[in-house]
């Protein structure tokens, strides 16, 4: 057997590792098996919640699809919801709405906030190197805004979401995501929604050092001047398209320097939207997601519930 077959050029652990004949492996850790990090969650009925699920191929060509959440709908179908449009973390290369970790997460927010929520599994770096996932996320929400005047080609889009409170939430990488959405629906003036406010969990944008792993999945970008990373950077930031911000960080996140600097940036920028802030004490990147019995969980998903329900 050839040895070289094993030579791997490039190794990013936890998330994948390159051969030197172009093969691309993503690492299984032990945390990530032991939440069920790469085990599937069925769509259908969730029997603790009511929750139920299913998913949906949002653009044909690309293979992108999404996964749709509808919490007990106990006041009747004419009762609509708000609209939560979530898009996943995992460095841009790993995570799906599929996976059980965000998938019970997402149901537990449906539960608990009474909302619809609407999961984007964009496609993944380095397969698909960065801005892709963003590209297909701003597409995925355009699909999304489609069904605002109840004509869409998703009925539960249709009769259960309400396009006049819709929220956009993410974690880590996801988050990023998530302001990237949100400029480009300020810039474009995105017909349809009403994006009252933003959820930014544990975000990931640039550091003071280029990150060698985003420099291998994102080739084309221009580091310290690229809006993508660097949020500060972005001639458009005053024209982030919601009314109001909420960002999460954990104290002990190695990310945490970066979501308050991203605080401070929209402060600073000439938005005119309002910012909440909150820390989870004690805990690190992620906490929710890999240790989901955290007694933190519960303080941070009543701080979501409160933000997309507040009047």
């Amino acid at each position: 057997m050839d040895s070289s077959n094993n030579e791997t050029t490039h190794e990013f652990p936890p998330f994948f590792k390159v051969y030197k004949d172009g093969r691309i492996e993503r690492y299984l850790t032990p945390d990530r098996a032991a939440t069920g990090g790469h085990h599937l969650a069925p769509t259908g009925l969730d029997p603790k919640t009511g929750v139920q699920s299913k998913d949906v191929v949002v653009l044909p060509d690309s293979g992108v699809s999404a996964r749709i959440f509808i919490p007990k709908l106990i006041n009747g179908p004419d009762h609509k919801l708000p609209l939560v449009v979530h898009y996943h973390g995992g460095g841009f290369c790993i995570g799906s709405p599929f996976m059980k970790t965000f998938h019970n997460f997402l149901v537990l927010l449906a539960s608990e906030a009474n909302v619809v929520i609407v999961s984007v599994d964009y496609r993944l770096a380095p397969e698909h190197p960065l801005p892709i996932a963003h590209e297909d996320s701003w597409a995925a929400m355009q699909w999304i805004a489609a069904h605002s005047n109840g004509q869409g080609p998703e009925p539960w889009l249709n009769e259960y979401a309400d396009f006049g409170r819709v929220f956009v939430a993410g974690e880590s990488a996801g988050a990023n995501i998530v302001h990237y959405v949100a400029v480009q629906a300020g810039v474009t003036g995105l017909v349809g929604p009403n994006i009252v406010g933003l959820v930014i969990l544990h975000p990931f944008f640039g550091g003071k050092e280029q990150d060698k792993m985003i420099s291998y999945i994102y080739p084309t970008s221009t580091w310290y001047d690229d809006p993508i990373l660097y949020p500060e950077v972005d001639p458009n930031l005053s024209r982030l398209g919601a009314k109001r911000v909420l960002i999460c960080v954990a104290e002990k996140d190695w990310l945490k320097d970066r979501a308050v600097l991203y605080s401070e940036t929209l402060g600073k920028s000439g938005w005119n939207g309002s910012v909440g802030f909150f820390e989870s004490q004690g805990e690190g990147h992620g906490f929710f997601l890999l240790n989901p019995s955290s007694d933190k969980v519960g303080p941070l998903m009543k701080v979501m519930v409160d933000f997309i329900n507040q009047d």
